[in-house]
């Protein structure tokens, strides 16, 4: 599939600036949807010039705006909806804007895409399995969230939930929908403040010389994904008509995570022992802080990936020492 056009909502964030790259690259017009309110526009430096990228700000849950982006794009063929309020603090923190933004800009652009029959492409997330009770993390199990009297994170998660609903309705109802999954991205374009994700947050510690903070003695565990696997998976997930077995993607919900399954200590020792045999850099390691952690944080997060692999041919390929050598090199 070539010469499509493509809106991007999130298209200034991490992933989604990544995935606009790869999109243009692959020969198609793309618009960049974004509030900017984690996105950043010099994420999209390497675009600006381009003839086949627009970019325009906007809220996701403005529906004349989206309207507008759809009229500069000149139709749309793939909507891939990537913009949410992300960040594990501020899932307790603003619960509503979380819920608010999620759900009704997932709502908005399902309808833009239904209006206009094009394909849709849901990043979902993990945490829409809740408090993943059953691992590896894979369709059929159960989604269970805690008593929200105790903490508002699973805002977040929640709110993943009901997007994944509705876009199994909108599916039901006709509209090709694909929902992607990503586990723990990263990449030099995470974000790595307060409300950023770990790697990232580790790293600029280690650049600052600040203290770095293992929350509930690091024993957490998690799947690292480099950022250009995940964004493969994207690509193909919006790309190809059928699966290999021929049969319709749409409807389905595929995982696209390592399966190298990683403790947060484990990633902070490999962080350190990086930056130990890095002959140039000469600052002493950080100290580390040992805190508790966030609100309903998950013990253990590992995804199952063979329907990623068996409908799209898709697997991680990046091991977690080659992503973070390649991003220590580009945040250096």
């Amino acid at each position: 599939m070539s010469g499509l056009n493509i809106l991007v909502t999130g298209g200034a964030g991490f992933i989604g600036s990544s995935l606009c790259e790869r999109l243009v690259a692959e020969g198609h017009n793309v618009l960049a949807y974004d509030s900017l309110f984690r996105g950043r526009e010099s994420n999209l430096t390497s675009l600006q010039d381009h003839a086949a990228f627009q970019f325009m700000q906007g809220d996701v849950r403005d529906v004349d705006r989206l309207d507008e982006a759809i009229e500069h794009l000149g139709g749309v063929d793939i909507v891939y909806h990537l913009a949410a309020v992300n960040g594990t603090k501020w899932f307790h923190q603003a619960a509503h804007s979380v819920i608010d933004v999620n759900i009704n800009g997932t709502l908005r652009t399902l309808e833009l895409a239904m209006a206009h029959d094009a394909r849709y492409v849901l990043a979902s997330s993990p945490e829409a399995f809740g408090e993943a009770l059953q691992q590896p993390i894979q369709n059929g199990n159960d989604m269970t969230f805690t008593d929200p009297s105790l903490h508002q994170r699973h805002s977040y998660g929640a709110s993943k939930y009901l997007d994944e609903i509705a876009s199994q309705h909108a599916a039901r109802d006709g509209l090709d929908v694909r929902i992607i999954r990503p586990f723990n991205a990263y990449g030099p374009r995470l974000l790595g403040d307060e409300y950023g994700q770990v790697v990232a947050m580790f790293f600029h510690a280690i650049l600052s010389n600040e203290p770095i903070q293992l929350h509930n003695g690091g024993m957490q565990t998690r799947s690292f994904t480099w950022i250009d696997d995940v964004v493969e998976g994207f690509l193909l997930a919006g790309l190809r008509d059928k699966s290999l077995q021929d049969d319709s993607l749409s409807g389905c919900a595929l995982n696209i995570g390592s399966t190298e399954e990683v403790s947060i200590q484990s990633l902070q020792e490999t962080l350190f022992s990086l930056v130990s045999n890095d002959e140039t850099w000469a600052k002493e390691l950080p100290k580390i802080v040992r805190v508790e952690g966030y609100h309903g944080d998950a013990a253990r997060r590992l995804p199952d990936c063979s329907q990623a692999e068996t409908l799209l041919g898709w697997k991680s390929t990046t091991t977690l020492e080659q992503g973070l050598s390649i991003m220590w090199s580009a945040l250096r």
